[in-house]
């Protein structure tokens, strides 16, 4: 008997506050604007996390929402993760805060830190934990408030993020075609100093402001996720061009377009939601991947390949049925 991680439901969330490009010219001062944004990186606006609103609020309210989506309850699931980067406090874990706001007091719940692939490095965890029989219902929620550790004083990555949630459940189900048909993690630390925050508990004791060498970053980003779904859909074995929907991490649109081009990909396959939310690190997979389920791009039945690059650098992909 195959057991198989089978996506139950999904859900996301946004903050109410809408920041527009316009307002880091008229309102922060910086030398910029809509139009510079916009052709850089596809960005048109971002949600910011109001003032005392936390990463697991906002996780919260996308667990909630994946939960009405699956017609669960909390209390059917038995492990919670959140990949995050911002979490609310260095400990306890982002993940045992929303564990008891859902109400749950069994099972188990801790964090995923991988940045922005923090979700497809979720989703290899929590398929393996499935397959394995440890766990048989998993929450997996990527959730960040980026606004909190960036340099509004720094044009070149203030413009880029934003803040979000978004949560899947995935379940063990037995002799099915649905579900992960294969995950791919891979991280490689001597390019940290291209991305990284400036700060932390053991470092510098304080909390730090995110650093980027643009450019730098960007070339390997299209290198190595075309690399990696490559390598996903190999070992799969799937060819790229069958597969229904990519579902890309939302850094930039320019990337989304390289990674396309370089893999023949059509378009119309390639989910973007960047325009509209900005990078939003471990969030911005499922945020994505819940807007083209709810508009109904994405059906059951379809395969899709999710994909994501990170501070780390990391990197990973995922196969999967809808």
């Amino acid at each position: 008997m195959t057991i198989r991680s089978v996506v139950r439901g999904i859900g996301s969330y946004l903050p109410e506050r809408v920041m527009e490009n316009a307002e880091f010219a008229n309102e922060l001062g910086l030398d910029t604007s809509d139009e510079w944004i916009r052709e850089r990186t596809g960005i048109k606006r971002r949600h910011i996390a109001a003032e005392g609103q936390t990463t697991s609020d906002l996780g919260y309210h996308a667990a909630l929402r994946a939960l009405e989506h699956a017609g669960m309850s909390a209390d059917e699931l038995d492990l919670i993760l959140v990949a995050t980067s911002t979490p609310d406090l260095t400990f306890p874990s982002t993940a045992t805060m929303i564990q008891h706001r859902l109400g749950i007091s069994h099972g188990a719940a801790f964090d995923v830190q991988a940045v922005c692939s923090g979700f497809l490095y979720g989703i290899h965890l929590a398929d393996a934990l499935i397959s394995s029989g440890a766990h048989k219902r998993i929450m997996l929620i990527g959730a960040e408030t980026f606004s909190r550790i960036l340099d509004w004083d720094d044009r070149g990555t203030c413009v880029l993020f934003g803040d979000g949630a978004g949560a899947i459940i995935l379940e063990a189900t037995a002799d099915t075609q649905d579900g992960v048909i294969h995950s791919v993690i891979r991280s490689d630390g001597s390019h940290r100093d291209m991305l990284y925050v400036d700060g932390g508990p053991s470092a510098t004791g304080t909390v730090g402001k995110l650093r980027m060498l643009g450019n730098a970053v960007f070339k390997h980003a299209v290198t190595d996720i075309a690399g990696i779904i490559r390598t996903c859909a190999e070992e799969a074995g799937q060819d790229v061009p069958t597969i229904d929907w990519f579902v890309p991490h939302q850094a930039n649109q320019r990337i989304l377009v390289a990674v396309a081009r370089k893999l023949k990909l059509r378009p119309e396959q390639v989910i973007s939601t960047v325009s509209e939310h900005a990078n939003t690190s471990a969030a911005s997979v499922p945020l994505a991947w819940d807007a083209a389920v709810r508009d109904g791009r994405i059906k059951r039945g379809d395969t899709v390949m999710l994909e994501a690059f990170g501070g780390g650098f990391t990197w990973g992909a995922c196969l999967l049925r809808y």
